[in-house]
């Protein structure tokens, strides 16, 4: 029995767009299977190699966050101290941390000329060669953003145990490993497949983290290959041939993770725990907590302090600066809002249909990114733009805000769709009883509950935007280019003092944006109407 009226139209409104986005999608694909079949001559690119190297640092990546991200878990979810929720915000805002801010604060601790090198050069007289290049730099990075990212998803697992299961164990005077084995770990363990998946595809399919760490060709990774075959040697036949070797791989993936439990959201706040182990237990707990806490922070800490400074007052005297701001802003707004329409019409279409089937072709969509990452969706919009003659300069702002609200619709999909289920569960014998139409159960119902619900969204596709590298680097040119990719370019012109300050400043955007957006967006949907 339905419990909610009929709504065709947001059902019809939902399939137009999920066959636009894969009519879209199938064109670019069609671009780059065109440019491949076309092109003549030979490529020097070694796949094999590029394949091994991507899927080698994408395991490992996999492996060490899954560790490090259950024992910041297991940690945060025993302890009970001041300031507890600013820690748990902390590897919150992992998900939309800039990757190359990450990769700059690595670079200013542990680089040639780092705080550490110049510690041991001042105090022992010796220096040492630089972890922060190469493998190590690569896995440290991403491990840094994916394990702190893994530890905030497990935390919600462990909060969400019955607290009958706890008081059970309590009284059963189980320790803290037996704890661990009989009641974390069945907890956690659903979860890790489809996580491990995950930051498999994210470290498979990174990009400025690799380009700025990763130290010369024998590194490299697919996204990188890709973008110095089309950037820097113009060798469409390589670009091509890897574009289609990375989204036959990442493909590959997402058939096998779809096999697994799906990944529950973890931005909601963190419930204060109940369970007290020993005190060495404890001593444990906050030597894993103060270590993973300073392992993400000491980066971030470190960029905002040569950033700010050292070569601020410079950066700021520049036209290029605000020009670039101004860019980034406009890009990352206009893909934000658009990523909420489309999310908000897919998510709303997919609540009101009644059919599993349609519910799952409506959720196709948000496989897009997953499927064809942001370096290969950039090559195919590329292809596709010089093919239909419109100049490159013309067509880069509008592929760039399309490409990047691509980029954000699965993470939008997965914010509101949970919400807007649970409205339907929850209220919808109310919205029946009540005879609302369509629009009027959007305006009375479901946007005054989705207020922060949707404020997170437009954070995190506004984050995604500003610190996106991988879209514009293939489309930017003098005059049009963003924060990162002017980060990028005087970082290769040798201004690190300048590249010191654009990060500080990305990185001081991207947490205000991250903060602030859900809190404005909540107090509007909750203001009084007249």
């Amino acid at each position: 029995m339905l419990t909610l009226p009929r709504r065709p139209l947001r059902v019809a409104a939902a399939a137009t767009l999920t066959l636009i986005i894969a009519a879209l999608i199938a064109a670019v694909l069609w671009a780059i299977l065109d440019a491949a079949t076309d092109a003549t001559g030979g490529s020097r690119v070694d796949i094999a190699h590029l394949l091994r190297m991507t899927a080698l640092q994408a395991g490992l990546t996999m492996v060490l966050s899954l560790l490090v991200g259950t024992a910041l878990a297991w940690a945060l979810n025993r302890l009970r101290f001041a300031g507890r929720d600013l820690v748990v915000g902390l590897f919150a805002a992992a998900i939309v941390t800039p990757g190359m801010v990450v990769a700059f604060g690595l670079l200013s601790i542990w680089g040639r000329n780092g705080w550490i090198n110049q510690a041991s050069e001042a105090l022992f007289g010796i220096g040492f060669e630089s972890p922060a290049y190469g493998l190590s730099g690569i896995l440290l990075a991403h491990v840094i953003l994916d394990g702190a990212f893994a530890g905030r998803i497990l935390l919600a697992r462990l909060d969400a145990i019955p607290q009958s299961r706890l008081k059970m164990g309590q009284s059963l005077g189980l320790s803290a490993w037996q704890r661990f084995a009989l009641i974390d770990w069945p907890a956690l363990r659903g979860s890790l497949p489809g996580l491990g998946a995950i930051i498999f595809l994210l470290a498979f399919t990174s990009f400025p983290i690799v380009l700025l760490l990763g130290g010369g060709p024998a590194n490299q990774t697919l996204e990188v290959a890709i973008y110095t075959a089309v950037r820097l040697d113009f060798d469409l036949v390589g670009a091509v041939r890897l574009a289609l070797t990375q989204i036959g791989v990442c493909s590959l993936v997402i058939l096998l993770a779809s096999a697994f439990t799906p990944v529950p959201s973890a931005l909601s706040r963190s419930t204060q725990p109940r369970w007290r182990d020993s005190a060495r237990v404890r001593v444990l707990q906050w030597a894993v907590l103060v270590l993973g806490a300073i392992g993400f922070a000491l980066p971030l800490l470190s960029v905002l302090y040569d950033g700010l400074a050292s070569g601020l007052l410079r950066v700021l005297g520049q036209a290029s600066f605000w020009r670039a701001t101004a860019t980034s802003i406009i890009i990352g707004a206009s893909s934000a809002l658009l990523t909420l329409a489309l999310a908000l019409m897919l998510a709303l279409g997919r609540s009101a249909a009644h059919r599993q089937g349609a519910r799952v072709l409506l959720g196709i969509p948000a496989f897009a990114y997953l499927a064809v990452p942001a370096v290969v969706l950039s090559l195919g919009f590329f292809l596709l733009v010089r093919t239909m003659g419109v100049p490159v300069g013309t067509a880069a702002p509008i592929v760039v805000v399309i490409a990047n609200s691509l980029l954000s619709l699965p993470f939008a999909i997965a914010t509101l769709g949970p919400p807007l289920d649970a409205i339907i569960r929850t209220r919808g014998k109310l919205i029946r009883s009540l005879g609302l139409s369509g629009w009027r159960q959007f305006v009375s119902i479901e946007y005054p509950l989705l207020g922060r619900d949707i404020g997170l969204m437009l954070a995190l596709a506004f984050c995604f935007s500003l610190g996106d590298l991988g879209v514009i680097a293939l489309f930017g040119t003098q005059d049009f280019q963003t924060l990162p990719l002017m980060m990028y370019r005087a970082l290769g012109s040798y201004r690190s003092n300048d590249a010191a300050a654009i990060a500080a400043l990305l990185l001081i955007f991207t947490i205000l944006a991250f903060v602030g957006l859900p809190r404005l967006i909540e107090r509007i949907s909750h203001a009084p109407r007249r």
